[in-house]
C-alpha cells in the first residue's frame, strides 16, 4: 500500500486537480441557482463563459501556486490560506478576461462573491477530507517516509518527539547520528545508532531512506562540510534545520534579506506591525493618563516641595531602545544629594528618603512622571524596567543575555514587576530572576499581554514590600 501511493503520486495529483475543477464548476452552478433563481445557462452568457474559463485556468495555475504540495510537517492554516489566495487569483484573472472581451458590465458581482465563497468552502472541505484520510493511513503505518536525523541536540530531540507524537505527519525515524552524550537521550532501542558520519550514505541507500534531517548546531561547521561531500550523490530529500535554540538568543525568525534566507537571532517580537500597534497604544494611553492624573501631579508636587528643598522631578540617565541613553523622569523621593561614580540603591529605612518619598516609593507613585517619557517615545507603558547605568556595567558581565533587555523600550511596569521582582536587587540571583522574566516578556510579547500586565499593575502591582 505504501509503495502504491508513492508510485502513483503524479496520478493522484492529476486526480486532485480534476476533482478541484469539478468542485468549482459545481459551486458556480449552485451560486447561479442561489442568485439568479434559474440555471446559470439562462443567465447572461458571460457567466457561463467565465465559469469554464476559470475552471480551466485553475487546472493550469493551481500547481504553479503550490496548492498540491505535500502537507507533511507544514502548517494547515498556511496551506489553506495559500489555497484561498490561488482561487482569488484565478477569479481576478477571470474578471480581467471579461473586461477584455467587453462583457464585464453584464457580470454579476454578487454571483462572483457567492461563487468564490462556495468554491473555497468546497475546496477546503475536500482538502481536509483527503488529508484526514491520509493522516489516518499514516497513523496506521501506511505511506510513511523513512528518516535519518543527523544531530540529536535540542532541535533534533524535539523534531523526533514531534514526528512520534503527530503520527499523521507520516514520518518514521529509522536512524540517528550523534555523539555518545546526545545519544544518551535516545530511549528507543529500535532506532539505529550511527556513530560515524561515513555510515550515513550507506545506511540511506540500503534502507530506502526518504529524508535526512540535519539538526547539527551552527558550531559544527566541520561536520557540515563533511556531510556536504558525503551526501552529494544522495537522492533522499535533505533538510537542514539549524540548531538556533542552542544560541540562547531572542528569536530564530527566518527572513529574506537581499535575496538570501537569513535567521534573525535577536529580533524582538515587537518589530514590524506589532511594534507600530504597541507604539500607538503607548502614546494614546500615556496622553490619557497624563490628563487624568494632572490633579494628582499638582498635589504630589506641593507635598514634595513642602518635605524638603529641591526640584519636584528627579532625572537620571538610563539606557533605552538599543542602548540609546535618555533621562528618566520620577517624582523626587530623596533629599538632594550627590553620588560620584556610583549609584547606591535605596534600602529599607534609607535616611536619604523623605517621608512623602517613602510613601511615593511604596505605592510606586514616584514612577508616574515616566508617562512623559512614554509620550516622548523614550519608554513604553510595559517593558523591562530601566536600570541605572552603573548597574548595567556591573550585571552585563555577570549575567548572560542581560543586555538583550535593551532590544525593546524600557517600561513603567513589566512582567517581572507583577511577579514581585521590583525594588532593591541586592544579590545577583535577584537580578537574574528579573532578567529571566524580562526576556520571557520580550520573546512572548503580545498586545493582549500588555493589557493583562497593565490591569494586574492597576489592581495589585502598585504596592510591594520590596519597594522602599
Amino acid at each position: 500500500m505504501q509503495d502504491l501511493i508513492s508510485r502513483n503520486s503524479t496520478r493522484l495529483e492529476y486526480l486532485m486537480r480534476a476533482m478541484d475543477v469539478i468542485a468549482l464548476l459545481a459551486a458556480g452552478h449552485l451560486a447561479g441557482l442561489f442568485h439568479f433563481r434559474t440555471p446559470l445557462i439562462q443567465a447572461e452568457p458571460v457567466h457561463t463563459v467565465l465559469l469554464y474559463f476559470c475552471a480551466a485556468l485553475a487546472f493550469m495555475l493551481f500547481p504553479q501556486m503550490e496548492v498540491y504540495t505535500s502537507w507533511r510537517g507544514r502548517s494547515r492554516p498556511a496551506m489553506l490560506l495559500r489555497l484561498a489566495a490561488a482561487w482569488a487569483l484565478v477569479l481576478f484573472i477571470g474578471v480581467l478576461f471579461s473586461f477584455l472581451i467587453h462583457h464585464v458590465g453584464a457580470l454579476s458581482r454578487l454571483w462572483m462573491v457567492y461563487w468564490y465563497a462556495g468554491g473555497l468552502l468546497v475546496l477546503v472541505l475536500s482538502r481536509l477530507a483527503v488529508h484526514s484520510v491520509l493522516g489516518h493511513l499514516r497513523a496506521k503505518g501506511v505511506n510513511l517516509k523513512r528518516v535519518i536525523i543527523v544531530g540529536y541536540g535540542s532541535i533534533g530531540q524535539e523534531m523526533h518527539r514531534r514526528a512520534a507524537r503527530h503520527d499523521w505527519y507520516g514520518y518514521e525515524v529509522k536512524a540517528i547520528h550523534a555523539g555518545p552524550i546526545d545519544l544518551m537521550h535516545l530511549g528507543d532501542q529500535s532506532i539505529e545508532r550511527l556513530p560515524e558520519l561515513d555510515e550515513i550514505p550507506r545506511y540511506a541507500a540500503t534502507h530506502a531512506i526518504d529524508e535526512i534531517w540535519i539538526t547539527l548546531p551552527m558550531s559544527a561547521s566541520d561536520e557540515l562540510r563533511r556531510l556536504q561531500r558525503l551526501l552529494r550523490n544522495s537522492l533522499a530529500d535533505i533538510r537542514w534545520v539549524p540548531d538556533t535554540l542552542s544560541m540562547q538568543m531572542l528569536s530564530c525568525r527566518m527572513v529574506d534579506f537581499m535575496g538570501f534566507p537569513t535567521v534573525d537571532l535577536n529580533a524582538p517580537v515587537t518589530n514590524g506591525l506589532g511594534g507600530v500597534a504597541k507604539d500607538l497604544f503607548d502614546k494614546a494611553f500615556a496622553a490619557v493618563a497624563l490628563v487624568l492624573l494632572a490633579p494628582l501631579f499638582v498635589v504630589v508636587a506641593v507635598l514634595i516641595k513642602a518635605s524638603s528643598p529641591g526640584p519636584v522631578f528627579f532625572r537620571q540617565p538610563r539606557l533605552g531602545l538599543n542602548g540609546r541613553p535618555f533621562l528618566v523622569y520620577k517624582f523626587r523621593s530623596m533629599k538632594v544629594h550627590e553620588e560620584k561614580d556610583k549609584v547606591t540603591q535605596a534600602t529599607q529605612n534609607d535616611p536619604r528618603v523623605t517621608k512623602i518619598g517613602a510613601f511615593l516609593r511604596r505605592t510606586s507613585l514616584d514612577e508616574l512622571p515616566q508617562f512623559i517619557n512614554v509620550l516622548k517615545g523614550e519608554m513604553s507603558v510595559v517593558g523591562p524596567r530601566p536600570h541605572a547605568l552603573q548597574h548595567n556595567e556591573i550585571y552585563k558581565d555577570l549575567l548572560e543575555l542581560y543586555m538583550l533587555r535593551h532590544r525593546v523600550k524600557p517600561g513603567i511596569t513589566g512582567w517581572a514587576q507583577i511577579h514581585g521582582y521590583r525594588g532593591e536587587t541586592d544579590t545577583v540571583d535577584k537580578m537574574a530572576k528579573r532578567v529571566q522574566f524580562d526576556l520571557h516578556y520580550i520573546q512572548n510579547w503580545s498586545l493582549w499581554m500588555d493589557v493583562k500586565i497593565i490591569t494586574w499593575t492597576a489592581f495589585k502591582g502598585w504596592t510591594n514590600e520590596n519597594a522602599y
